[in-house]
């Protein structure tokens, strides 16, 4: 479908529209070995253009509405940080991620979405202009490239998604803004409402949260930003995009703090089940623009679309290969697995990890580095062994 025939996401949610987001690349791509955990850069789209175009269409399929661009990280200072070495430059990063998102988004009636996100720059206390001229590079590619709207997501300082909230509104596009921080609110204090607060005034018309949390966690933080607008007699639609994690033990920093960060996390992974509770939970708090990140699979995203089927009046292509509630399993050679044909048998299982010497809760690290801690400084040669060891030191002592 072409861009001029489809409505645009104010024009969606101004309507009452649910609008579905898509999962998460970042980790997706890790575990199929086109990311690389550490920088976490995307230089996939431009490096293995085959695998973001496949896993934007199986999102597309699964239910989403929002082709986002993988550009999560693409900002020149992140690209450079501490030796990643890459063959492709910023620009080329940011172009070919927009086109693919924007193929894909033409096969059905998708919207293509330009983001960007916390800097390293910020972080090693640059000015309000350097900061903003970073945000800058990557917005003249996706105004060249006509994308249809622009986030500034996965902010943990409300100063930083400000400055890139003014800096995507110069464009004149709809911009959404969404923080990757809980209850408590970002990592100067300042609470979940007053940052939604700020960043409505800031010029967003989409405002939200979006990673480190779990699903319930997430929806909880925004209904308190959608609280505090609305008492501050200000208006703004509401989007979260949480992890498919659980991480009822996270502190103020989210699954990063987790000893279980990256690379152990499979045992919290949510279930399509679980999904189904979270998407309701969004919508009956006022919610209408409804994603995932961190760990969202394209099986995750096709539970929130088949839980909200009645309100969207459509079921997912995918849902073609999932019978609702388990309904396949009528045809399971298994007397047992037949039996579990059925939602209240789902909607009640309480899952095993299968892991007998396994806690259900961890100790996060909370060391309370944030922006201005000489351990976030950015650099561009490679971390030395000489940096390393401290960090390792103080590591045993946590």
């Amino acid at each position: 479908m072409a861009p001029s025939e489809k409505k645009g996401i104010l024009e969606r949610l101004a309507a009452g529209e649910v609008v579905i987001g898509d999962g998460g690349f970042v980790f997706a791509l890790e575990k199929r070995g086109y990311v690389k955990a550490g920088p976490w850069t995307p230089e996939a789209a431009a490096e293995h253009p085959e695998a973001v175009r496949q896993l934007h269409r199986e999102f597309l399929r699964a239910g989403a509405n929002v082709m986002q661009t993988f550009t999560f990280y693409a900002s020149d200072d992140k690209l450079e940080n501490r030796g990643n070495q890459l063959g492709f430059t910023g620009a080329q990063i940011n172009e070919a991620a927009c086109d693919l998102a924007r193929e894909v988004a033409n096969e059905g009636d998708g919207l293509v979405a330009g983001g960007v996100c916390q800097t390293p720059s910020y972080l090693s206390c640059k000015s309000e202009t350097e900061v903003k001229a970073i945000f800058k590079k990557q917005l003249d590619v996706f105004v060249k490239k006509d994308v249809d709207f622009l986030i500034a997501e996965y902010f943990e300082h409300v100063e930083e998604a400000e400055w890139a909230v003014q800096t995507l509104k110069e464009t004149g596009k709809p911009v959404a803004a969404s923080m990757c921080i809980g209850p408590d609110g970002d990592m100067h204090g300042v609470t979940p409402g007053d940052c939604a607060v700020r960043l409505v005034k800031a010029g967003a018309e989409i405002v939200g949260i979006n990673c480190h949390f779990d699903p319930m966690t997430c929806v909880k933080t925004v209904k308190m930003m959608k609280d505090a607008v609305e008492k501050a007699g200000l208006k703004a639609h509401y989007m979260v995009q949480p992890l498919a994690f659980h991480t009822p033990d996270c502190s103020c920093q989210g699954f990063i703090d987790l000893p279980e960060f990256p690379f152990g996390l499979e045992p919290r992974i949510l279930t399509r089940w679980d999904m189904h509770q979270y998407a309701r939970e969004a919508y009956n708090v006022g919610i209408r623009f409804i994603g995932g990140c961190c760990g969202f699979e394209p099986y995750h995203i096709r539970a929130v679309a088949e839980e909200l089927a009645t309100e969207r009046g459509i079921l997912p292509a995918a849902s073609e290969k999932h019978g609702l509630w388990g309904a396949g399993l009528e045809m399971h050679t298994k007397p047992w697995v037949r039996a579990r044909a059925r939602r209240d048998y789902w909607e009640g299982l309480k899952p095993a990890s299968g892991r007998p010497l396994c806690p259900s809760m961890a100790t996060p690290d909370g060391w309370g580095v944030t922006k201005g801690h000489a351990d976030l400084m950015q650099q561009k040669e490679a971390t030395t062994q000489e940096q390393l060891k401290p960090l390792f030191e103080k590591a045993k002592t946590h």
